[in-house]
């Protein structure tokens, strides 16, 4: 092979420093400005080459030359033509290379500013909240922290997602638009790449949340960046707060494996479906728990107080008359609705129901009046008929929840335009699968609904996306409500919606109840990052096992019609095992009882008269 040229290795060297980006452009540039220059001057000064009547010495000779490279009208009042002469080429050169050098440095300047707005550089922030990923929920959790961070001083969230960081922002200014005191940062990145993740400073924050891809690897997803967090080489000592979603049961053991005890995990559609189950059973529950998970308005928190100890459970609840106690943290873990006389013991936390953490103060003990405390004796359910119009992955859990609620003899009539899989025998249970088409008038005409106790419709999530799935359900609920007027029948019927923005549409058709996954589930998952321990208290509250809320008729606690006030209600709740955390007022004529009044905590020195129709809002075991 022949020895390459002096020609084609210069081209070769030359095309590898063009190869090393703008800087070494602005290098090569700015030498051979600077050298022709200084030959310029050199010339000048060694030839004696200056206007009439002037001379200059060398370093004058060059700066002049180099202000013609900078400016060519510099030269045009200069007498003498050798000087003009020389000064027009080194003019000639500024223009064709200093130019040049010029236009490189303002594209390497707009080369930066573009990266800039990519998001590719790396925040500063600390005590932060991180959001790892971007789905619909980003919206409603940042929604949620920007009001759980109110009393905090300049408090940020900041989302690292593998998409453009423009587009994130201009996202959320048009679903969030009010962010208040709190920084929302966008950078791009995939948080799967351990060296990308550093971009969101993620072990200087104070929780992170990550979020599920779409897809069927979402969870292979999120234990990846769980860990990339977990295991990063560039991870400092010290523990951080992961919250993260997992939709497949199955995979919760490896990501418990991964997280280890840093990390807190939600099972989306489990949890959709048990709260499912719950609200069909009772008409405005979701209402309760909506108000219960978000952090406008009360919420759960956990409080010690020493004063308290040695105290029962209804004695402390006495204590607080801006709270409602609502159990314990002990040694085991979280116990919802113990038993009244249960010891609140050292070291213990309670738990408490409150508008805030500063409304979280002990008073003087209320004195329940015992002379209006209601001894009507506990009823057993009777057997239910329930229409379930739809279906999703998630109808065997459903089935399975609805069994451990239900009395003996219950029905559950299960129709879908999809090929059901073959679903188990109940104790409680007889179901019934039918094919048909829930939005044919025809199909839900023949169903006859109005005989039925609850009525579940259920979104197809599993085989449509989220807009025409909510659409389905949209025209199903539009027939419910026709038939309803028709027949003049009241229709408990509880819908389960995909977009929130859907649901507000879907508000018309006056459904007893709502349970949009998404809001629950991104509310859930910013309650968590707050606080790790809500985790296992929302788990038991949701779970079939333990204590659920409950709405029960008001007689079963105080006499109606006599002023009372909830010190009396709570301690009517506790003579059945219960505790009382709110109450609903009895739902106006020819209105739905999702517009019923709902009053959660209320101040225990608040009296009233309980009518028939108010509920009591309970913690029991059935």
């Amino acid at each position: 092979m022949d020895k390459p040229s002096l020609s084609a290795r210069l081209r070769y060297r030359f095309d590898n420093l063009m190869a090393r980006g703008n800087a070494a452009v602005i290098g090569l540039l700015g030498l051979v400005s600077l050298a022709w220059v200084i030959l310029a001057g050199l010339v000048a000064y060694v030839f004696d080459i200056f206007p009439e009547d002037e001379e200059y010495s060398y370093l004058e000779a060059t700066w002049r030359q180099l202000t013609f490279t900078l400016d060519p009208g510099t030269f045009s009042g200069d007498i003498g033509p050798g000087w003009r002469f020389l000064s027009l080429l080194t003019t000639l050169f500024g223009v064709l290379v200093v130019a040049s050098l010029i236009g490189v440095v303002s594209a390497a300047f707009d080369d930066q500013i573009a990266a800039l707005r990519k998001g590719k550089s790396a925040v500063i922030e600390s005590g932060h909240t991180v959001i790892l990923g971007w789905n619909a929920k980003v919206f409603t959790i940042v929604s949620e922290l920007v009001i759980a961070n109110e009393s905090e001083r300049k408090p940020a969230i900041v989302i690292l997602a593998d998409r453009d960081r423009v587009d994130m922002e201009e996202e959320l200014r048009e679903r969030v638009p009010d962010t208040k005191n709190t920084r929302v940062i966008c950078r791009s990145g995939n948080p799967l790449d351990q060296d990308e993740l550093l971009r969101a400073n993620p072990y200087a924050a104070k929780s992170i949340i990550v979020l599920s891809t779409e897809g069927e690897d979402a969870d292979a997803a999120t234990i990846k960046t769980t860990l990339a967090l977990t295991n990063n080489p560039h991870r400092p000592e010290g523990e951080i707060s992961i919250v993260g979603e997992i939709h497949d049961p199955d995979n919760l053991t490896v990501a418990q494996l991964v997280g280890k005890d840093e990390a807190q995990w939600i099972l989306p559609l489990e949890t959709i479906a048990k709260l499912t189950v719950q609200t069909c059973r009772q008409a405005g529950l979701s209402r309760v728990y909506s108000d219960l998970i978000q952090f406008e308005g009360d919420e759960l928190y956990f409080t010690e107080q020493p004063t308290l100890v040695g105290k029962t459970y209804l004695e402390c609840q006495m204590h607080f008359p801006e709270c409602s106690v609502v159990g314990f943290v002990t040694a085991d873990g979280p116990v919802l609705n113990p038993l009244p006389d249960t010891v609140y013991r050292e070291g213990e936390q309670l738990i408490v129901i409150a508008e805030d953490d500063s409304t979280v103060a002990i008073g003087a003990p209320g004195t329940p009046d015992a002379s209006v405390v209601s001894g009507v004796p506990a009823q057993d359910g009777a057997p239910e008929a329930t229409l379930i119009l739809g279906s999703n992955d998630q109808l065997p859990l459903i089935l399975s929840e609805l069994n451990e609620y239900a009395a003996p003899g219950s029905t559950v009539t299960i129709v879908s335009d999809r090929v059901l899989p073959e679903l188990d025998a109940y104790e409680n249970l007889a179901v019934t699968v039918k094919r048909g088409d829930t939005s044919s008038r025809e199909v839900l005409d023949s169903l006859h609904p109005e005989e039925f106790d609850h009525i579940l419709v259920l979104a197809y999530r599993d085989h449509l996306d989220a807009e025409a799935a909510d659409s389905r359900t949209l025209i199903t609920l539009l027939h419910l409500r026709e038939i309803a007027a028709r027949s003049d029948a009241s229709l408990n019927i509880v819908t389960e919606m995909i977009d929130d923005r859907n649901r507000r549409l879907a508000e018309i058709t006056r459904a007893d109840d709502f349970i949009v996954s998404d809001n629950i589930i991104s509310r859930l998952m910013a309650q968590v990052s707050e606080n790790p321990q809500l985790n296992q208290v929302y788990s038991d509250l949701f779970a079939a096992e333990g204590s659920e809320v409950y709405l029960h008729p008001a007689q079963w606690y105080v006499e109606l019609g006599r002023p009372v006030d909830f010190y009396t209600v709570a301690a009517g709740a506790a003579r059945r095992n219960e505790t009382a955390i709110g109450y609903r007022e009895a739902t106006p004529p020819g209105k739905s009882d999702s517009e019923a009044v709902i009053h959660l905590n209320p101040a225990k020195r608040e009296r009233r008269e309980y009518r028939e129709g108010d509920l009591v809002i309970v913690l029991a075991e059935d």
